[in-house]
């Protein structure tokens, strides 16, 4: 064999050994260690988080939505559902220099009447038998930032200063491999911090000085998917869960009990899979909150709920006696 044919050979060698290993690496069962991504490392949750929220394709919109019950707890008688609410959210990514990831992200919370699905404009508090103003949440923006090493809450623009001061942790989340090829997780959110809508001036609106508040997320992901690296975006499902205080709107001042939201969660990369009386909505009223926000929103704090409520509501009346 001449030099000629020899290279020629170990070429055509080379390319089938390529070749095979592609295909092996293809039929790799997948594991929470690979082929493609670390599970068990933050570098590999960054990349995971940012598929489920976004899409690493950066030139493609992710949405997301929540669609649950929010009910009423108190002391010595049975939960109460009281009406349903719906999350709409919009995000785009934007890969970083230290291998983290910008999730530049708005959401919206709509209340919606449980029996029909129409969003609600005013709801009849049956504790307090008044026709109160329904508030929608516009969070604008709230980005999120995919980091191997992650702070564990958000700090709510200073009021939750143990967030801000917590150290770093690496952004690992406890996986569990089920017999049908999915995996999931849980993960809990506790947070005590100062309210923004303080009782002196907010009589009506708030629950007390304090807000006590627990988010609490089930990740439901399909291995393969999470290991093939073709895929820019994963379409998954979860659930989304909520202990928080009565909602300002409501007008329940500092009543005992407190509300509870539960949700089923999902991601797509088309905007018509938002309901339709969800999506006429947020058209009618909030046509910003369907795309991403710019990436100058960076700088901007995420804000919680209440602290939006405080910026754009007022106090209300005091209730008119029955007469």
């Amino acid at each position: 064999m001449d030099r000629r044919h020899f290279f020629a050979a170990a070429a055509a060698a080379t390319a089938a050994a390529g070749t095979l290993q592609s295909a092996a690496a293809a039929t790799e069962k997948p594991t929470l260690k690979g082929p493609y991504i670390d599970l068990t490392t933050g570098k590999g949750t960054v990349n995971l988080l940012a598929r489920i929220n976004g899409n690493m394709d950066e030139t493609k919109v992710k949405y997301g939505s929540a669609s649950g019950i929010i009910s009423a707890v108190r002391e010595k008688e049975k939960v109460q559902d009281l009406f349903g609410f719906e999350v709409v959210a919009v995000a785009k990514n934007e890969a970083q220099k230290d291998g983290s990831v910008r999730c530049y992200h708005r959401e919206a919370i709509l209340y919606t009447n449980l029996a029909t699905g129409e969003v609600l404009t005013e709801y009849k508090n049956p504790f307090s038998d008044e026709l109160v103003k329904v508030v929608d949440v516009i969070n604008d923006p709230w980005n999120e930032h995919f980091e191997e090493f992650a702070k564990p809450a958000p700090s709510y623009g200073g009021l939750n200063q143990a967030a801000a001061d917590a150290p770093r942790k690496e952004n690992v989340l406890p996986w569990q491999l089920l017999p049908n090829g999915l995996i999931t997780a849980l993960r809990n959110v506790n947070l005590y911090y100062k309210s923004a809508l303080q009782p002196d001036q907010w009589p009506r609106e708030s629950s007390g000085p304090m807000n006590q508040v627990s988010e609490c997320y089930t990740y439901v992901v399909n291995l393969a998917e999470a290991q093939n690296p073709k895929l820019t975006s994963l379409q998954t499902t979860g659930t989304w869960s909520r202990v928080t205080p009565w909602l300002p709107w409501m007008l329940m001042g500092t009543a005992p009990g407190h509300v509870l939201y539960q949700s089923t969660v999902m991601n797509f990369d088309d905007i018509n899979f938002f309901k339709k009386p969800v999506r006429a909505h947020m058209e009618k009223n909030y046509p910003h909150m369907l795309v991403p926000p710019p990436k100058e929103s960076w700088d901007k704090p995420n804000l919680s709920s209440l602290e939006v409520y405080a910026k754009t509501q007022k106090p209300a009346s005091a209730k008119a006696p029955k007469s």
